[in-house]
């Protein structure tokens, strides 16, 4: 364990503790605001139905999945400074299996990462102040737009993570979110498969953030992540994913115009058994387009040692292409300049995107892409979406020819 992360895991568990310490102290009649609490509660219930099909070179099928994902949340009221929150999560299938869930036995098939069964998606009691907010528990965890450390929505099986979260505005303009984090509940779960369902360890995330003006914000992150060795799985799947990560992030506006700027490097830690120090940087504009919106973007995750700047906690989906071919980072890094063009058309909400990848350390040209959506809101608890990604590979020995498509529909009772 570093000194640094020694550091700043002391200081999420002493701040913690000492919040709860003042609550303890505090003067209240537990059985009116436990009345209060369950009554002030709310139960919700989330059916996400989606069938996916895979068409990808080296197959001679296509995957199909047609999979529900049941979401129940139990909220409570506030009970003084303290609430609570429970939420199972339930993955089944319910009608084509042809595909590779990672745990069905089906490598035949191209992957959909869509294991069944059932867990607890969220369990945790929060201490909150005008000020300060401290989360003990399993819970949804989502840091500068999940480009590091996210939840990974996308997923029928979302990853949460059980840990000790602080989230401090110190004061205005001004505010810290610290988490220790000692288990990952990956979307490779329940249970283990190929990949394990689980990350075990004790990793650290701070982020820091501070108005430079009104529309103006920079951030400084460190996010430290430990993964414990496990013997049922190499150390690919495990203890290579820790590594330390620190970086500066700038957002803001101009006339319409948005620009977001982040640069970090990042270098092997705890169990891993790599050796190297990747670079990161991304710059990203958005701007009005009639009555359409034009965003562009060029993003480079390094290499260094044949290892790849690491996002394995990351919205990856949301980021690099739906097609996916990208979120484990190749030894040679990876380019993506990307454009997009998003917009209305009556009721529907319009996504077009074309990204083109490329090495970021050699002369490879990985492929192209073409990301389509389109969703409609039909009411306050029920919205269909359709979605397909293409991509047509330039080095297919290493990442070959996909067409994915998505049709999905959501109610929320």
């Amino acid at each position: 364990m570093t000194p640094t992360t020694l550091r700043l895991r002391l200081l999420c568990t002493s701040v913690f503790f000492g919040f709860l310490a003042v609550a303890a102290r505090a003067e209240v009649s537990i059985g009116e605001q436990l009345a209060t609490a369950v009554s002030d509660g709310s139960i919700a219930l989330d059916l996400r139905y989606r069938y996916e099909n895979v068409d990808q070179d080296g197959f001679d099928d296509a995957a199909q999945a047609s999979l529900l994902r049941t979401r129940l949340t139990l909220a409570s009221g506030r009970l003084g400074p303290v609430s609570g929150l429970l939420e199972i999560d339930d993955v089944s299938s319910i009608g084509s299996e042809d595909y590779n869930s990672t745990e069905n036995g089906k490598p035949q098939y191209p992957t959909i990462a869509g294991p069944q069964g059932t867990e607890f998606n969220q369990a945790w009691l929060r201490y909150s102040t005008g000020d300060l907010d401290a989360t003990l528990g399993r819970q949804r965890i989502v840091l500068d737009r999940g480009r590091f450390v996210g939840a990974k929505p996308w997923q029928q099986n979302e990853q949460t993570y059980d840990a000790v979260r602080l989230t401090w505005k110190v004061r205005p303009g001004f505010a810290i979110d610290a988490s220790y984090v000692n288990q990952v509940s990956r979307v490779f779960g329940p249970s283990d498969g190929i990949d394990p369902a689980d990350w075990h360890g004790d990793s650290t995330f701070l982020r820091m953030s501070y108005d430079l003006a009104d529309g103006h914000e920079l951030v400084g992150f460190a996010y430290l992540l430990d993964v414990a060795a496990q013997s049922d799985f190499s150390a690919a799947k495990t203890g290579n994913n820790s590594s330390d990560t620190f970086g500066v992030a700038y957002s803001g506006a101009f006339s319409g115009l948005k620009v977001l700027a982040r640069l970090a490097t990042q270098e092997d830690s705890g169990a891993s058994e790599l050796d190297y120090r990747a670079p990161y940087y991304i710059i990203e504009m958005a701007a009005p387009l009639g009555d359409m919106r034009l965003k562009a973007a060029y993003e480079v995750l390094g290499a260094d040692n044949g290892v790849g700047f690491g996002t394995p906690l990351a919205n990856g989906h949301g980021h690099q292409g739906w097609a996916d071919k990208f979120l484990a980072t190749p030894g040679d890094g990876v380019k993506d300049a990307w454009v997009s063009l998003e917009g209305k058309l009556g009721p529907l909400a319009l996504t077009a995107r074309y990204h083109d990848f490329s090495a970021e350390s050699s002369s490879v040209s990985f492929g192209t892409e073409i990301d389509l959506q389109a969703q409609w809101v039909i009411n306050d608890w029920l919205t269909a979406t359709a979605k397909a990604a293409v991509f047509e590979a330039d080095a297919p020995g290493r990442y070959p020819d996909t067409a994915k498509v998505w049709l999905m529909l959501r109610i929320r009772l």
